[in-house]
């Protein structure tokens, strides 16, 4: 889309995002497939659609999440997230999401889900949606529109830390708002990492295996971390001037993935307040230790896309902009699916 200042749409982009009920039909419930997913949202028009969704977000509660023990002793997480508008028209939109970290030794995905949506006037099951797509694209575009705000402008270096399903899908998205021409990938494992690399070089991309965390967070100009991390990856000390750092992965409040200095050294955003104090452990854990206090949190998504919270101001600061998912995203992407299938 064409640009105004800022990093901001121009006029006539900001209408062509404007989301529009799609033209629902009655009947049998669609199921919408992994593959429909990802050729509906587009990445280009899904951020805008984004941006226009936080200036006029809808209601979304809070979160439930639902602890699950399981044999091996790792914890395992289901999540479910409602989002509607009460203008009797929108889509309202389910999004159930099964978490199991242990996936990954059985060479699965650690996140499951299904989105659910059904007719605001009637209230009418519409369409089941693959979930696991829905969220990765969302997810990605919702952090690439935080960094349309937070980024340095000629930012070029990439640090992709993580190797899951969520890591080429960041690339892909944060590329389309800044210059990168160059890509960093970080995991536990090296293989993974080199695989990761290996497939965005034959998509196009200049990207490397970084076998040094240290050494490729003080080279990167943005910083995109998608991991299930308990324990600190991301050092505060490590990160050069106008660095923008974007905390994906987390979603519980004993979950980190940058330590208490990252956030000092920051201007610091979020895409919800409520839910990155509630669930964030990059957010909570450092305000119960005192590291940093609410009022550091300088605006969230809403704020950022309405012009009520600057972006960044300066070419050296540092910024960080904290995900830990909001079903205003999921209720957004769902509304662009249904456009797509209906």
């Amino acid at each position: 889309p064409r640009r105004g200042p800022g990093g901001r749409p121009a006029d006539g982009a900001d209408a062509a995002a404007a989301p529009s009920r799609p033209a629902l039909k009655t009947g049998p419930m669609r199921a919408v497939s992994a593959a429909e997913v990802d050729r509906a949202l587009d990445y280009r028009r899904l951020i805008e659609r984004l941006r226009q969704a936080f200036r006029d977000p809808c209601a979304a509660p809070l979160r439930h999440r639902h602890a699950l023990a399981r044999p091996s002793g790792a914890e395992a997480s289901i999540l479910v997230k409602p989002a509607w508008r009460d203008d009797g028209e929108s889509p309202i939109v389910v999004k159930i999401v099964n978490v199991f970290p242990d996936n990954a030794a059985l060479g699965l995905p650690s996140v499951h889900g299904l989105v659910a949506v059904f007719d605001g006037a009637t209230g009418a099951p519409l369409a089941a949606v693959d979930g696991q797509a829905l969220t990765v694209r969302r997810t990605a575009a919702a952090s690439a529109l935080a960094a349309d705000y937070l980024a340095r402008e000629d930012a070029e270096t990439l640090l992709v830390v993580g190797t899951g399903r969520l890591a080429p899908a960041l690339a892909e998205a944060h590329a389309l708002v800044r210059p990168i021409r160059r890509t960093l990938v970080w995991g536990r494992d090296p293989a993974k990492a080199e695989a990761l690399a290996a497939r965005l070089r034959a998509a196009g991309r200049q990207a490397e295996p970084a076998p040094d965390l240290a050494r490729a967070a003080a080279a990167a100009d943005m910083v995109s971390a998608a991991t299930l991390a308990r324990e600190p990856l991301i050092r505060g000390d490590w990160l050069r001037p106008g660095a923008h750092i974007d905390l994906v992965g987390g979603f519980r409040p004993d979950m980190r993935e940058a330590d208490d200095r990252v956030l000092q050294r920051a201007r610091v955003f979020v895409d919800t307040r409520v839910g990155a104090v509630a669930e964030a452990g990059d957010i909570a854990q450092p305000l119960a230790r005192g590291a940093i206090a609410e009022a550091d949190i300088e605006g969230d998504l809403s704020e950022l896309c309405a012009g009520a919270a600057p972006g960044r101001r300066s070419a050296a600061e540092i910024t960080v902009f904290k995900s830990v998912g909001t079903a205003v995203e999921d209720h957004a992407a769902a509304g662009l699916v249904l456009e797509a299938v209906s």
